[in-house]
């Protein structure tokens, strides 16, 4: 019995060397250069300005940092703040926030920070985080700086036909200025347009124009790619520009129509075929590169489902069962209604649910870079909080309703099947007496 139990595995193995195929072997990879002793820290700390539209998941990199020291703690302060206002995101681990109260929210700190690989992840990146963020050591040695402004889109435009002609910067010269040189020009940068978001269907496409300004009085410590540009909202900026309020005219999000045809994907590997055709499946068992989720969310709470993978310059779309959400038709309804709507995405490509309803359960899939990327299988129930009844609940009635109705319908068919089977039995009974 063992041998005839043995047999087929024996069969197997004997067919995976045949076809070559070496699941079974590991190679470790050979020992690689740090990427950190490749690059010095500078002696004099600068910030390097980066710039994203509000929503997004922004990652700062610790660039550089010491061979020896194994774990980074990232500082942050405001930007018009002092150096006594500075704190500490993380502690020696890089994995507790020790300011739990600066968390909106949610008191959890995997939800707004998190640090990987030395690097400085923020969730769904507000303006309230813009600022000073120094990636450095628990002895207060600072390594790399960044100077982060978070830019709230106040302009949404929906371009239904592709301009081809239009200008990459709009300048602005500050008014009152008595000499013929002006000390700043304030400009819309328009990063390029997102692939579609979608593929085999109708989609749509992203454009994002940031706000900056030229100038040659900015602060020398606070550097871009141009020592005389810098974003709107960078500590660079000086105070007497202010340019605070009027930047938010500056930034844009443009959402136009696309459609394309999807790529053609490489066929299954013919040893792959015969390894499934050997274990008696055929090519439509291959499994689906997408991958499923399944969250359960109270009801009448604010929900925001995420693409995971999703990168701020990446294009997000997303699908309720069948049915494509798009950015058009909310814009469209947000400039002809004042009332703002329920489901909506956001500008970091987030679904939001302003509030989740019970009817909102369902399948929700995701596109990352114009193909499926996520299958996300929502389930909201109904919530009452402390001191609340059944009662209380606004579906309460609905719900005894439906309850009475089905219990009716019920009553209703036993009666039904009781008095058939009597009038059965009682023809029954009158026949044999007939007969008799």
């Amino acid at each position: 019995m063992a041998s005839t139990s043995s047999s087929p595995l024996l069969l197997l193995l004997l067919l995976l060397l045949l076809l070559g195929l070496e699941v079974w072997s590991y190679e470790a990879p050979e020992d690689k250069e740090d990427v950190f002793a490749r690059k010095a820290c500078p002696a004099f700390l600068t910030f390097t300005n980066a710039a994203y539209l509000a929503g997004v998941t922004v990652e700062l990199p610790c660039h550089c940092k010491p061979q020896q020291v194994q774990s980074v703690v990232w500082f942050s302060r405001k930007h018009l703040g002092s150096s006594e206002e500075t704190r500490a995101l993380t502690d020696h681990h890089g994995n507790k926030l020790l300011d739990t109260s600066q968390v909106p929210h949610s008191g959890d700190l995997q939800s707004r920070f998190s640090i990987r690989l030395f690097s400085l992840l923020i969730f769904r990146a507000g303006p309230e985080d813009s600022g000073i963020y120094i990636c450095g050591s628990s002895h207060k040695d600072f390594f790399y700086g960044y100077d982060l402004d978070i830019q709230e889109a106040r302009v949404r435009r929906f371009t239904p036909r592709f301009t081809p002609e239009r200008n990459n910067k709009k300048l602005k010269v500050r008014k009152g200025t008595s000499s013929a040189k002006p000390l700043y020009r304030v400009f819309t940068s328009f990063r390029p347009w997102s692939v579609c978001d979608r593929c085999g269907v109708p989609g749509e496409q992203v454009c994002v124009g940031l706000c900056y300004v030229h100038s040659n009085f900015l602060h020398i410590r606070y550097r871009w790619a141009n020592q005389t540009v810098a974003s709107c909202g960078s500590g660079a900026v000086p105070r007497t520009f202010r340019l605070q309020k009027q930047s938010r005219v500056w930034v844009k999000l443009e959402v136009k129509n696309c459609h394309v045809t999807c790529p053609a994907q490489a066929p299954p590997s013919s040893k792959l075929l015969a390894l499934m055709a050997f274990l008696g499946y055929s090519s439509a068992s291959l499994p689906v590169e997408v991958p499923v989720f399944y969250l359960n969310h109270p009801a009448d709470r604010v929900l925001t489902l995420g693409c995971p993978r999703a990168r701020p310059n990446m294009a997000v779309a997303w699908d309720r069962g069948s049915v494509p959400i798009y950015r058009s038709k909310h814009l469209a309804a947000s400039n002809i209604s004042a009332t703002p709507s329920r489901l909506l995405i956001d500008t970091g490509h987030h679904l939001v649910f302003k509030p989740a309803k019970s009817q909102d359960s369902g399948v929700y899939y995701c596109w990352l870079q114009g193909r499926r990327a996520a299958e996300i299988r929502l389930l909201v129930y109904i919530h009452l909080g402390r001191g609340q009844s059944v009662t209380s609940h606004p579906d309460f009635q609905t719900a005894v309703n439906t309850v009475l109705k089905s219990y009716a319908a019920m009553t209703a068919v036993f009666c039904l099947l009781m008095f058939g089977r009597a009038g059965v039995r009682h023809l029954r009974d009158t026949a044999q007496t007939h007969v008799d």
